[in-house]
């Protein structure tokens, strides 16, 4: 029997977990919801021990799926998780969390970003590809916890990551051994510098952050552990399995949609959509003041990208089928909310919807979600179809921005669980004016994981030929000339909206 590698993505939504063979066929998998709280308006708090609960309870479902196919879970040779790359947790000495986990959702932070921005300074842009704070930034969420959170205030040791959280809790370590891979450390967004994979000191001064609190830098195929006694009898996974240092969520997902080389464009179409494209470096035009992209250092070495972002992207999608449509525990109705809408005329006859369910960014920082221009006819299918419209014009945003700085995109990869919708394929294709497709393994960063943690323990020695190997091409969607005229028409029209709004 082939080895197997368990493999987990801690997500806004969901932790996934799975085994696949050193084939890379899955044995077993399985997915779990995370919850979210809003305690008060522009908060968003999550739990890093339920993150972990999570991890582990997949882990066992696994290996009950695993005993059952008579697969016997010794074979598991390595365990390699990710998450969130803009998102940090408080931890005691012990390396428990004593604050919340805040992600990139939030909005608390929005007074120090203003703060930080009136100093003006280029060392963001020029240490980190970032030229401006941001409110989803972990740099910003640290302060904010040093600031108001009495709990790290007396007892915190350590800032981290959900996915270092939750490996470091299966290995038994404690705060002293707190880590972080080095393209997850570019997800702090400031406080580092990206080419050398270190923290900033000059940074980290101006952030009045003691880098003590920061966590070691380490490359993600590094073994920083094994899976501990503990660990082993609430899963009923073996113990001593190996661990590795985990990566980011999107740094996987690119990698998982074959994504090595610069100039190649990404749609990572989850929770919060984000639209990437790869490069060789920092690029001047897309790290100004104002351009609304983060740059990021990729998991493998010398690898980088911009994205763009819809923060409540995949977000605002599950609160329309949870809350609007009441199919919580019924994730086919997405599937069936599309085929109904594809019906409807593209520009969804004037109806609009805006996005913002957790606030707005930037010039849109004041303004909230709502639909605009509904009627007698107005229903669930219209309204489906506006959400969609509405968060492919932030699309066309962040695209236009792209090629006026020179990047060809005629190709974009959609990937994550945002791609098994036809209808949503097509409207980005439209919109983008780019020929999009989707990978028949739509989750890639879960697979991507398995493959690093075969690299991390010898059996796979080139990576980045295996992994172009495992990519195969599912569905293409080809741009409609007509309809893109339309959406470039209501696009125009959302933006004009929107100034009047934040002007008013």
């Amino acid at each position: 029997m082939e080895s197997c590698y368990l493999s987990f993505d801690a997500g806004s939504q969901s932790v996934k977990v799975a085994v696949y063979t050193e084939t890379m066929h899955c044995v077993a998998k399985a997915s779990n919801q995370t919850t979210m709280s809003c305690p008060q308006p522009g908060w968003v708090d999550m739990d890093a021990d339920e993150y972990l609960s999570l991890t582990k309870l997949g882990i066992k479902q696994c290996i009950e799926q695993l005993q059952t196919e008579g697969i016997d879970p010794s074979l598991i040779k390595a365990i390699m998780g990710d998450g969130i790359i803009c998102g940090i947790v408080g931890v005691d000495e012990r390396g428990k969390a004593i604050t919340p986990y805040i992600n990139y959702l939030d909005s608390r932070t929005q007074s120090d970003v203003e703060a930080l921005n009136q100093l003006d300074l280029d060392i963001w842009g020029k240490e980190t590809g970032n030229a401006e704070p941001s409110c989803m930034f972990p740099a910003l969420h640290a302060r904010w916890l040093l600031a108001n959170n009495k709990a790290f205030q007396e007892r915190g040791r350590k800032f981290v990551h959900n996915a270092p959280y939750i490996l470091m809790n299966l290995a038994g370590l404690d705060s002293r051994d707190a880590f972080i891979d080095w393209g997850t450390m570019s997800g702090w967004g400031l406080g580092y510098r990206i080419y050398d994979k270190e923290w900033s000191d000059e940074q980290l001064a101006l952030l009045k952050i003691d880098k003590a609190y920061l966590p070691k830098i380490v490359k993600p195929w590094d073994i920083i552990g094994a899976l501990s006694e503990e660990a082993a009898q609430e899963t009923g996974c073996p113990a001593g399995i190996p661990i590795c240092a985990g990566a980011g969520d999107t740094m996987q997902s690119m990698l998982g949609s074959g994504i090595i080389e610069a100039n190649k464009a990404v749609d990572v179409a989850g929770t919060c959509a984000m639209f990437c494209v790869s490069t060789t470096g920092i690029i001047p035009e897309l790290s100004k003041k104002g351009s609304g992209l983060i740059f990021n250092s990729g998991t493998l070495k010398d690898t980088y990208f911009y994205w763009g972002f819809v923060r409540t992207g995949g977000l605002a999608l599950r609160w329309f089928k949870d809350n609007l449509c009441q199919k919580a525990e019924d994730d086919k109705y997405y599937q069936s909310l599309s085929q109904k809408a594809e019906k409807i005329p593209p520009g969804c006859n004037e109806v609009m919807f805006l996005p913002y369910l957790t606030g707005g960014y930037g010039e849109w920082a004041n303004i909230k979600g709502c639909f605009l221009n509904m009627n007698l006819d107005t229903d669930q299918f219209v309204l489906w179809r506006a959400v969609l419209e509405a968060i492919a014009y932030d699309y066309m945003e962040i695209t236009d921005t792209y090629r006026n700085a020179g990047i060809d995109i005629n190709r974009i990869t959609i990937t994550e669980g945002g791609s098994r919708d036809n209808l949503w394929n097509q409207i980005k294709a439209d919109v983008m004016q780019s020929e999009a497709i989707t990978l028949e393994i739509y989750g890639g960063a879960v697979l991507t994981n398995c493959l690093i943690a075969a690299y991390a323990t010898g059996t796979i020695e080139d990576l980045p030929t295996t992994l172009v190997k495992n990519i195969k091409i599912s569905n293409r969607y080809s741009p409609n000339c007509s309809n893109s005229t339309i959406y470039r028409n209501r696009y125009r029209q959302q933006r004009d909206i929107l100034r009047k709004l934040a002007n008013s």
